[in-house]
């Protein structure tokens, strides 16, 4: 971890010891060791508190994994394994749905999804989440918060479709895995989308936001009207050309690609 990242969690440290008391308010959390039997841990409710807010900014700022606190591993872990992050993605898939029931469409609008939430799998992610011996089983809950993103995207996917929107496919992906993902994408369930836009080799050395930008730009130039964007990551969520909404799934961690 870096310098910034130990300062981070020695304050968090100092603060945590200083505020619990016998009459505290607490969770647990439990994994199964592979080696060592069921191993508790207790944590107090400031703890996901805080690991959420400094996962925040983290993303909004962009900041590289390493300065990402080793305590809010557990608490990522704790999100998935309670079932707290299936709650917020159902909740947020409603949310999404039950807004594009209640408008018309038009013969020119069009819904953008950042289909990397189903394609990719970012190594930091893993690294984030998954100690060296994977002592907690956190591969598992990895595996398990994949799979319950790729079973809620594709609900609201077909959702959509069902309901005559257009849907654009957005990937970070060069445009010489299109084949791969194609295949991927119909293997998963995935059919039937407008457009799917891979980045092109000029665009490989162009910061994610900004081509997520210049995605939107050609396509609002070509008198599409963007009506929602649907991401779990902050890249394809802001910068310019925006349309009407947006919307963000739920992460049990921030991650870059």
């Amino acid at each position: 971890m870096s310098a910034y990242g130990h300062q981070m969690e020695q304050q968090y440290s100092a603060h945590s010891l200083s505020s619990r008391g016998s009459g505290r308010r607490q969770s647990s959390y439990s994994c199964q060791s592979r080696s060592h039997g069921v191993i508790e841990i207790e944590k107090p409710s400031y703890d996901y508190n805080y690991c959420q807010i400094i996962s925040l900014h983290v993303e909004l700022n962009k900041v590289e994994a390493d300065h990402f606190p080793s305590i809010c591993r557990v608490v990522a872990l704790q999100y998935i394994k309670e079932g707290q992050y299936a709650r917020d993605l159902n909740s947020t898939v409603w949310m999404i749905q039950n807004y594009f029931s209640t408008l018309k469409r038009d013969g020119v609008d069009v819904v953008l999804m950042d289909i990397d939430d189903v394609l990719s799998s970012s190594p930091q992610y893993i690294k984030l989440l998954v100690d060296r011996d994977d002592q907690y089983g956190s591969s598992d809950c990895v595996e398990e918060a994949k799979q319950l993103k790729h079973v809620y995207i594709l609900r609201l996917y077909m959702k959509l479709h069902a309901s005559g929107w257009p849907l654009i496919l957005l990937s970070r992906k060069p445009e010489t895995q299109l084949n791969s993902s194609i295949e991927y994408l119909i293997s998963a369930g995935f059919r039937a989308w407008s457009s799917l836009i891979m980045r092109s080799e000029d665009d490989l050395q162009m910061d994610s936001c900004d081509y997520f930008s210049k995605q939107r730009a050609a396509m609002q130039r070509k008198g599409l009207r963007i009506i929602g964007t649907i991401s779990s990551h902050m890249d394809a969520l802001t910068g310019t050309s925006l349309g009407e909404r947006i919307f963000k799934l739920p992460n049990p961690v921030y991650y870059s690609f």
